[in-house]
């Protein structure tokens, strides 16, 4: 977000320089050396309604980096395999009754042709779930994978923001029977590293390593940034770091603003990331649904682009205060091979060619429902000072898209303000 902002508040003739706390920019969506494979942190996966990433990457002169593949997911439900993800595997599903198909079938369908989010808006995505595809379906289907990605937050959950991923990803498809996802050629590096290329070439600055500790204001005016201890002047500041340092940075908001921003809880994530020297599944993703695995599931992401060796991410989400969210490394890594052949007893010691653990303690917002109301205005009671993390993008979820459309209507947003009340945000 950060990087499309800068890149087309340039476009629009502004002087612009970008701080990066990181050693790399890119944040989420910058890579790093797997073993020798240049690869994502955290994965990355494009659907075909991401538009705002299309049109970038057709700006920065790479839309021929788009590649599109088949994928599929699947289930594992107490020690089995089911296929998943289209109408003839529901029907084939042992798991539900007939009139249970029917309803969760429909549900779906009738979820990716919605286009307006605001009746489920206040609604509980546990409910919802309920309503229309019954108890069972719900306790199949979502229980497990809700508890845990949102632990003591699981029950409270917003249906529309649920909604946006059920669409976002059910209209992706090459036809009924077929899912079909994209990756950019060369990982989101490629993207990147084209914007940081773009925001060079039009004279914008990026430092690197570079820690903004405050954003500064003076008679309701922002006035710049102090980074690394030193003070620097700007006429306008675009920030994008997560919600719950907003705080500490600005300490020129009002009590009743920092508040709104210290009420929105995140959860983390240790991502662990795999490399095999056999397959898993034949499935992008899997769900998961075991009492003697305690992970949602994982993205088998050598099913989507093309790579040497089977590459798997393994998330666990889970708040900073869960017990687990402190143990080391290879303790993540033992237990997530070992779930690994639990899904496929095929795999052996010897399959595991190398592990990383990435951690964020902030990855995913909690969005309960009526959680439009708590997000507090883009443009902020500081003039001149632009605040947004990932939770605005809702009922979106994080993902590249928003990211860029986000960066381009805050960059928009220095000159005309107005941007933002025609966006209700």
């Amino acid at each position: 977000m950060g990087l499309a902002a800068a890149y087309h508040a340039l476009q629009a003739g502004h002087d612009v320089t970008v701080f990066e706390a990181d050693r790399v920019a890119g944040g989420m969506a910058a890579h790093f050396d797997f073993d020798g494979l240049s690869i994502e942190r955290f994965y990355h996966f494009v659907c075909k309604a991401d538009q705002p990433t299309f049109d970038l990457m057709r700006e920065l002169g790479i839309a021929d980096r788009m590649v599109w593949r088949g994928t599929s997911m699947g289930y594992f439900i107490d020690g089995k395999h089911y296929r998943w993800g289209d109408p003839l595997a529901l029907l084939a599903f042992p798991r539900l009754g007939l009139i249970s198909k029917i309803r969760y079938g429909l549900h779906m369908f009738l979820s990716t042709k919605r286009t307006d989010w605001s009746a489920l808006e206040n609604v509980n995505a546990k409910e919802w779930f309920r309503k229309w595809g019954g108890r069972r379906a719900y306790d199949v289907l979502w229980k497990r994978l809700f508890d845990l990605k949102f632990f003591e937050f699981a029950d409270n959950i917003s249906a529309a923001w649920i909604w946006t991923r059920i669409k976002r990803v059910g209209t992706s498809r090459a036809s009924m029977l077929q899912e079909e996802l994209g990756y950019i050629d060369g990982g989101s590096q490629t993207l990147v590293d084209a914007l940081v290329e773009a925001i060079a070439e039009r004279g914008g600055t990026l430092k690197l390593g570079a820690r903004v500790s405050e954003v500064t204001s003076r008679q309701g005016r922002v006035t710049g940034v102090i980074a690394d201890d030193a003070a620097q002047a700007f006429d306008a500041v675009i920030s994008t770091v997560p919600t719950p340092f907003v705080s500490k940075l600005v300490p020129g908001l009002s009590a009743e603003a920092k508040a709104r921003y210290d009420a929105i809880r995140n959860i983390g994530v240790v991502c662990v990331l795999l490399k095999l020297a056999k397959p898993v599944t034949g499935h992008f993703w899997l769900n998961v649904n075991d009492t003697t695995i305690d992970i949602p599931g994982i993205v088998e992401f050598s099913n989507l682009r093309k790579l040497p060796n089977t590459i798997v991410y393994v998330p666990y989400y889970m708040p900073q205060t869960h017990p687990k969210f402190g143990r080391g490394s290879e303790a993540f890594v033992t237990e997530a091979f070992g779930y690994l052949r639990k899904l496929n007893p095929a795999l052996q010691p010897g399959d595991l060619l190398a592990s990383h653990v990435g951690r964020l303690n902030h990855a995913q917002p909690v969005c309960e429902p009526g959680f439009l109301s708590k997000i507090p205005k883009v443009q902020t009671e500081i003039r001149g000072l632009q605040i947004a993390d990932t939770c605005f993008y809702y009922p979106e979820d994080r993902g590249i898209s928003e990211s860029v459309r986000y960066g381009k209507l805050m960059a928009q947003a220095i000159a005309d303000p107005g941007v933002w009340r025609a966006e209700g945000r």
